[in-house]
């Protein structure tokens, strides 16, 4: 049984306590049928993620993330089928003990893109970007109505708003130098950021360590997963993890991927939304990419332009 975990530190604490967090697993297993079915727990993940056997994975929320169980079991219930790249289906999801929640899911056949990628062959590289923009293209048609009463932000205006106030500290506190802070201000106050966007359903870390693909079968795209973080918002935010993450600055790639995707992006637009994403750390993305660009404006076209 998984104990009482009322704030952040208590939860950083317990994190790390494998003994305790694989006992509750087990027990929640046991009440789902599953008892003595073999558990490996995986290395990722923000939260307790296990293995259930070959076929099922187990999502463990903690009291401080008990909202992230809600959003994930109500979006993937949405998407089951949904998309052209296969995502985990629900099989049982709800309240454990102590205010913990958990989702029960289908185990995605493949291999983690993210450590694949060094063995794509380029053509293949290039198919796959298209392919992950076609999918988004359908994530983005949806109707994302039905999830407004879990997902935020609601007032997409007022949220840039309170990320726009705070952008500059975010990443003054993340390390960002002085050089690059005090371009930020002008660099928003200038930025074409849409006063009234269309409101689509957005994965918000669509990346290659949230996808799979098989090497067997020809490096098809067989999975995408991790929707806890999912937002209704301007399907623009979506890109600023495809830029970064997926085609990680490659101009070929990225542009693959806005053809399979069916619209143009505005690099300056996808720049702002990098500094005004819930998670950006700009001081991070300047380490693993290592740009050129000395500037905001140069820097949105090394990470967001196209070839």
């Amino acid at each position: 049984m998984l104990p009482v975990v009322e704030t952040e530190e208590q939860w950083d604490v317990l994190a790390e306590d494998e003994a305790v967090l694989r006992a509750g697993a087990e027990d929640l297993c046991g009440r789902l049928g599953l008892g003595g079915v073999p558990l490996e727990r995986f290395t990722e993940g923000s939260v307790p993620v296990y293995a259930v056997g070959g076929a099922l994975v187990l999502k463990l929320f903690p009291p401080p993330s008990a909202r992230d169980g809600v959003v994930e079991e109500r979006v993937l219930s949405r998407l089951h089928g949904a998309l052209p790249i296969p995502t985990p289906e629900v099989q049982a999801a709800g309240e454990y003990v102590n205010g913990w929640r958990y989702v029960l899911m289908s185990r995605l056949a493949g291999e983690g893109l993210a450590t694949a990628w060094p063995r794509v062959p380029d053509a293949e590289r290039g198919r796959i970007a298209r392919e992950c923009g076609e999918a988004l293209a359908v994530l983005h048609g949806l109707d994302p109505e039905p999830l407004a009463p879990v997902l935020g932000p609601g007032d997409w205006a007022a949220f840039l708003a309170r990320q726009r106030a705070g952008a500059v500290e975010r990443q003054r506190e993340r390390g960002l130098p002085q050089a690059w802070l005090e371009q930020i201000p002008e660099f928003l106050e200038a930025a074409p950021l849409p006063r009234a966007p269309e409101r689509a359903l957005l994965h918000t870390e669509f990346m290659r360590e949230h996808l799979l693909v098989d090497p067997a079968d020809g490096w098809r795209l067989t999975g995408l997963f991790d929707f806890e973080p999912a937002m209704i918002g301007d399907p623009a935010y979506d890109l600023v993890a495809v830029g970064l993450f997926t085609t990680r600055a490659d101009p070929a790639l990225f542009g693959r991927l806005l053809d399979g995707y069916g619209r143009p992006a505005d690099p300056r637009l996808l720049m702002a939304y990098t500094l005004l994403h819930v998670y950006s750390h700009l001081p991070w993305y300047l380490r693993e990419l290592k740009p050129s660009a000395t500037t905001l404006d140069d820097l949105a076209q090394e990470w967001f332009g196209t070839a």
